[in-house]
């Protein structure tokens, strides 16, 4: 059964899209069969997956407001089992043209709906907000990844984000459940990131994540070479520690099927 994961949390900059590309590569990698739905105008997770934002064909904005087919718009990637649903910034005028939709907040997971069986994994990359875009992420999803910067101030914004996700639940998906906060750029260095950890812990017990991403150069570079980290640089700590997410989440999903198939097909 397909397991839909929002990547979500209204600040930037705390390894979203980072999570996004390189857990879709580690489950990819294992065999899983894996979409990415790119939601960000920006198309971080596009390029970062060697897709040129800029080029021509279907994007995400063409299934949302233009009622394209999904399939038509799907993109493959280096990796045989990752699929990708492109954004570019046109989907920033979605934000607004979705607002005037019947069932906006719909629109996202009736167009996954045809293919989403397809795969084993559909992970959404969220934009930075609270907006139309992220609320279509949260009712097309199963459960919420939440990655948080280990740093100063980690739970701000958080309660934002959880009473979204409650009036999520109280509506529009009542099945939407949290799939754990992730720590992201941390330094094992420093004295402050135990501290951060044991206080996210202490706020969030069990939903956080056992597995944390290092602060890691490789993970910085690996996007503006259109790669996730595994092709980047397989033997960095950046790639061990999303192979070790994707065997972590695994756990938690308590999968005991197969993968849907060996190989991507279409």
């Amino acid at each position: 059964m397909t397991r839909t994961i929002a990547i979500a949390n209204q600040k930037g900059g705390v390894g979203k899209t980072t999570t996004a590309i390189n857990l879709a590569a580690s489950l990819a990698l294992a065999e899983w069969r894996v979409l990415v739905v790119d939601l960000d105008p920006q198309g971080n997770a596009t390029s970062g997956l060697g897709i040129d934002k800029n080029g021509n064909g279907l994007f995400v904005y063409d299934v949302l407001a233009g009622g394209a087919d999904p399939l038509s718009a799907l993109r493959r990637t280096e990796l045989e089992n990752l699929h990708l649903l492109p954004a570019n910034r046109s989907l920033v005028g979605a934000t607004v043209e979705l607002l005037e939709a019947r069932d906006r907040e719909r629109l996202l997971g009736r167009a996954l709906k045809p293919i989403r069986d397809n795969y084993d994994f559909v992970l959404i990359d969220c934009p930075p907000s609270l907006g139309i875009l992220t609320l279509n992420g949260l009712v097309a999803a199963d459960t919420v990844l939440i990655p948080v910067q280990a740093e100063y101030l980690a739970l701000e914004g958080l309660t934002d984000l959880m009473e979204t996700i409650r009036r999520v639940r109280e509506g529009s998906n009542p099945g939407l459940v949290l799939e754990g906060i992730l720590l992201t750029m941390y330094d094992e260095r420093l004295i402050l990131s135990s501290q951060i950890r044991a206080d996210v812990c202490s706020h969030l017990g069990s939903w956080v994540f056992d597995t944390f991403i290092p602060r890691n150069v490789r993970l910085a570079e690996c996007a503006s070479f259109g790669q996730p980290i595994h092709s980047y640089d397989a033997r960095c700590k950046g790639a061990a520690s999303y192979q070790s997410l994707a065997r972590e989440l695994l756990g938690r999903c308590n999968l005991g099927l197969a993968p849907v198939s060996r190989e991507v097909n279409g």
